[in-house]
């Protein structure tokens, strides 16, 4: 029986901080370039797989400590650019395995709530121990347009819960980061689509053709988003 802490997949090169997502993906197969329809967003070039990493406890392990270094560093700061908060909470169902890697890092209680088509009424739908007045931060694996988030927040803003800030760990630049903010959500992320497309070019990953094309892709989205 294998080692279920040592990567099944063999990781070409330990990439310095958040790059090392982007290198786990690779590795782990969780990239994958064709033609996706993505929910409202249809022809995406690319597909990103981040589930493809929950198999792997050291990999949710290193999610877990970049979003604990990435919110202390944020919280650190002479003006700190993330708002103090007491609970974690996952946004179903991508965030989960990312928001739990995150408590369990942090030591912060996490709360979730169900996906929407489990949803009863607003005592049922938030599992967790909570109370009105806490303030608590989403984790999600990708954002798009931030639909997901929205919902979250709304949700547990109609519990009473206060929500400022969001984490993903990728996010794809298709309005999500604008929608959020006038929704009074900051969101941040570890990496974005661009950032994330560029990386693999410089290691020669894929090919310029790719690469342009994928951007091209990712401006004819955000102009839809004007």
């Amino acid at each position: 029986m294998s080692d279920p802490s040592q990567p099944a997949w063999t990781p070409q090169g330990d990439e310095p901080g958040n790059l090392w997502l982007a290198r786990a993906l690779w590795d782990s197969g969780g990239i994958m370039f064709g033609d996706f329809d993505l929910g409202a967003t249809l022809g995406s070039p690319v597909y990103l797989n981040v589930r493809r990493l929950i198999a792997h406890p050291w990999a949710l392990r290193r999610i877990g400590e970049l979003l604990s270094d990435e919110t202390r560093m944020l919280g650190g700061m002479l003006r700190p650019t993330i708002a103090p908060f007491e609970l974690i909470a996952g946004v179903p169902m991508g965030g989960l395995h990312a928001a739990t890697a995150f408590s369990l890092s942090s030591n912060v209680p996490m709360i979730y709530v169900h996906p929407s088509s489990q949803i009863r009424h607003v005592a049922e739908e938030i599992e967790g121990a909570y109370y009105p007045g806490q303030t608590v931060i989403l984790v999600d694996d990708l954002m798009t347009r931030g639909g997901s988030l929205a919902e979250t927040a709304d949700l547990l803003r109609s519990a009473g819960l206060m929500v400022h800030d969001a984490f993903v760990l990728i996010d794809r630049g298709a309005g999500g980061v604008e929608r959020m903010r006038r929704e009074g959500v900051k969101v941040h992320s570890l990496l974005t689509l661009e950032g994330l497309l560029n990386y693999l070019l410089t290691r020669e990953l894929i090919t310029e053709a790719m690469y342009a094309k994928c951007l091209t892709w990712l401006e004819s989205v955000r102009e839809g988003e004007r």
